[in-house]
């Protein structure tokens, strides 16, 4: 069983992805803003990020390159989950740093399998 932190600004969206990871048998933090997040996460030290793109105060790319550039944080995979499917968004969003990149809306199946991939077994 992982920790994951889950960070989206959307009240519906974080409910969503939060009871997917939890019935994957995985214990959940949550940030509502990639600010929030990138606290979250050198506090907490979680697993896994799933971050979304679209927030404010920081926005989920540069959430992540401050989560996988600082010294404390950059062991933790990120995986962006976010509405923008464009190529460039997905390869923007790898060059900050993601491990994977996640469209909405997703399913269970998917979500399993990409932490099933980045997860220590």
């Amino acid at each position: 069983m992982a920790r994951i932190l889950i960070v989206d600004d959307s009240p519906s969206q974080l409910m969503g992805i939060q009871r997917i990871v939890e019935k994957l048998g995985h214990d959940t933090l949550v940030a509502e803003d990639g600010a929030a997040g990138v606290e979250v996460a050198r506090r907490e030290l979680p697993d896994l990020v799933l971050m979304d793109v679209v927030m404010p105060n920081l926005n989920g790319f540069q959430a992540t390159r401050s989560i996988c550039r600082d010294a404390t944080t950059r062991h933790i995979p990120v995986v962006l989950v976010t509405t923008k499917d464009q190529e460039t968004d997905r390869v923007w969003g790898m060059r900050q740093g993601a491990r994977a990149y996640i469209t909405k809306p997703f399913n269970e199946a998917q979500l399993g399998e990409v932490l099933e991939q980045l997860l220590p077994a």
